[in-house]
């Protein structure tokens, strides 16, 4: 299927910024003011559907319960790729590690690069959850059943965001991937569809 771009640049820089921001939420108009000759937020969100079914940049819809609130939440951007977040960076391996922001950001999108890509062949739909300060990094559904899951990679497993996700939506699961969980690097073993 061919879709036709009108504004290549504007196409380009959604990119590099998808990338660089992997597994972080940017809403549309955060987005509109660092690019130049943005347009508006309906074509961002089809140029991000079509780095999507590319394989190269997805963003993930908020989870609400509700299909009407989802559509229109802000993206969670997440590369197919963790090499097209690193590729943006100029961090090597033995900074990151010792660095406890970049680390978690590249431990988080690692497992969403991994939950994303099993999403298409598992067919289970893949989102994120935040209220306020409260956020779980992935929720899982396939069905009617829901999983929440947490990525941390420092020091500390405690998110509040665990506890009130639980409460308001009742999930089957609640999982947390690394620091007090399941150790990240066994999980990115594991096929997601095991985890229903």
């Amino acid at each position: 299927m061919l879709t036709r771009v009108d504004k290549p640049a504007l196409l380009k820089r959604l990119f590099e910024l998808g990338c660089l921001y992997s597994g972080q939420i940017l809403s549309y108009t955060k987005i509109t003011g660092q690019l130049y000759d943005a347009g508006n937020t309906t074509t961002l969100a089809n140029y991000l559907k079509l780095l999507s079914n590319c394989g190269l940049l997805g963003g993930l819809e908020k989870y609400a319960g509700s299909v009407i609130r989802q559509r229109s939440s802000s993206p969670k951007f997440q590369v197919y790729n963790n090499a097209l977040l690193t590729s943006q960076d100029d961090e090597i391996y033995s900074t990151a590690i010792v660095n406890p922001k970049l680390w978690g950001r590249l431990v988080e999108s690692s497992v969403g690069t991994h939950l994303l890509n099993h999403s298409i062949s598992e067919r289970y739909n893949l989102y994120y959850w935040r209220e306020g300060n409260n956020e779980v990094d992935f929720i899982l559904e396939k069905g009617d059943k829901v999983i929440g899951l947490e990525v941390k990679s420092g020091a500390s497993a405690d998110n509040a965001g665990m506890g009130v996700f639980n409460e308001k939506f009742h999930p089957d699961k609640m999982l947390l991937v690394g620091t007090g969980g399941i150790p990240y690097a066994e999980f990115l073993k594991i096929n997601p569809k095991d985890i229903f």
